[in-house]
């Protein structure tokens, strides 16, 4: 068997011993986010720690937990804490917990994070609704051997980011009187910030945010089936598009000023996306 997943089943046969909850939508939570899961209706809790083999976020602040419950009537995984590739772990396990939440239950998927805004009509604190991605640049999660229990060997990826879901949001910003940007998402490896010239580059090859996670996420995830959908918060301009230094404190100040409307706007989309399946 291969080794990925059969590493997979192992998490998967942990998660179903101790939990008893089939969720339909997975919500991973970007900076500024992470005490949303604790706003919901929950039901269980499992730790990273708790389940064998699964890869452990190293970022501080991030609790490393998975939370099931409700937002509204809608069943729910939230993962309390991401893995990032920057963190030194294999993409394959990067990308472990989106195949897990697969395998638990979960059709769509409801990406968030914070990310530097490329596009110079970004404002920092805006919501971009990321409409497609550039993946370039870091480890394809497919590379090796194709696991055909989880999808085909090469899929497709003209609609990463589903219409449908992609209208829902976007319905749900306008009703709550949120303004929502568009754009494209282009991840790098991290840990580091961009230079100008690579900030320069990314602008270049049409990206108007780019960050350190969520696009390997929406590969796997695509490959598997599931619906994906995704908001970045703007939380600074990327390098060389002001004269201030890049710190990941300013980041994190930002993405907890705009978390307030941030949460609210995934409390209405997820609810209205429930509706859809």
């Amino acid at each position: 068997m291969n080794a990925v997943y059969e590493k997979l089943l192992r998490c998967y046969d942990c998660y179903k011993v101790k939990i008893d909850f089939e969720p339909k939508v997975a919500l991973v939570l970007g900076s500024g986010l992470e005490d949303y899961a604790e706003s919901i209706e929950i039901k269980a809790t499992l730790n990273y720690h708790d389940i064998e083999g699964f890869p452990v976020s190293t970022v501080p602040g991030h609790k490393g937990r998975f939370i099931f419950g409700y937002v509204g009537e809608v069943p729910v995984v939230v993962m309390q804490g991401r893995v990032h590739y920057y963190e030194g772990y294999p993409m394959s396990d990067v990308v472990l917990p989106i195949r897990l939440m697969k395998m638990m239950g979960a059709e769509v998927l409801f990406l968030t994070n914070a990310a530097g805004g490329t596009n110079y009509g970004f404002n920092v604190g805006d919501f971009m609704l990321i409409t497609d991605q550039i993946s370039s640049f870091v480890q394809s999660p497919l590379i090796g051997s194709n696991i055909d229990e989880l999808g085909t060997r090469f899929p497709d990826m003209s609609e990463i980011y589903q219409k449908e879901l992609r209208a829902v949001i976007k319905n749900a910003a306008e009703s709550l009187g949120i303004t929502l940007q568009e754009g494209t998402y282009l991840q790098l490896s991290g840990p580091n910030f961009e230079s100008p010239a690579e900030v320069k580059m990314c602008r270049t090859l049409g990206a108007d945010a780019v960050g350190m996670s969520t696009a390997c996420e929406a590969v796997a995830a695509n490959h598997m089936g599931m619906k994906v959908c995704g908001i970045s918060c703007i939380s600074n301009l990327a390098c060389g598009m002001s004269d201030q230094p890049l710190s990941h404190g300013e980041v994190q100040e930002t993405a907890d000023k705009v978390a307030p409307l941030f949460k609210a706007l995934i409390t209405k989309s997820v609810m209205e996306i429930g509706k859809l399946f």
